[in-house]
């Protein structure tokens, strides 16, 4: 995969000090990836960059809105994201990311490529269930809504079921309570 041009920072250029770079995502950037769980999104990337002599420090701030499908109802909803991440590029003898916040590139590199880092700072973003406000505030009406409400087990039907058992099992409770 071919990185993508404006998320290449070349560093070899830029004086010692901080730097600061803003980016704006849309479905094109995740295209770009193959990651279709959003309908559409606005989010700003804002990329804190300080160089110093022997390695380069990089705060990531993402906030905005993405449009997904509710796991319940699969009603679409915008979904606020906001959160960051640091990352610390250090120089070596090879390149190595097995480090979730340390990046080792090799020397004489003069740019790093950041957007897989954000890729991943977004999409680890959501939450893992996704609801829509509406079914957690009960304001959304939704025809799959309703139907698991008519499919759901009554509580009057469970206590009916418990009270219900069988008496052969009687004695054998019994021996529950005498102890």
């Amino acid at each position: 995969m071919k990185p993508l041009k404006e998320f290449t920072i070349p560093f070899v250029g830029l004086k010692e000090g901080k730097h600061h770079f803003d980016y704006e995502i849309k479905n094109e950037f995740f295209e770009y990836f193959e990651y279709e769980d959003f309908n559409s999104s606005d989010l700003k990337i804002d990329v804190d960059f300080v160089k110093k002599s022997t390695l380069l420090e990089l705060h990531f701030e993402v906030t905005g809105t993405v449009n997904i499908n509710c796991d319940v109802t699969n009603e679409p909803y915008d979904q606020e994201i906001e959160n960051s991440f640091d990352l610390v590029v250090k120089f070596g003898e090879a390149f190595n990311d097995d480090y979730i916040d340390i990046l080792i590139l090799p020397h004489g590199e003069y740019e790093v490529n950041i957007q897989q880092y954000i890729y991943e700072l977004i999409v680890l973003s959501l939450p893992l269930k996704r609801i829509h406000p509406g079914v957690e505030d009960g304001t959304l009406d939704s025809d799959i809504l309703n139907k698991l409400e008519e499919l759901s087990p009554k509580v009057k039907d469970i206590k009916k079921d418990q009270e219900e058992s069988d008496p052969r099992w009687n004695t054998l409770k019994k021996l529950l309570t005498d102890k």
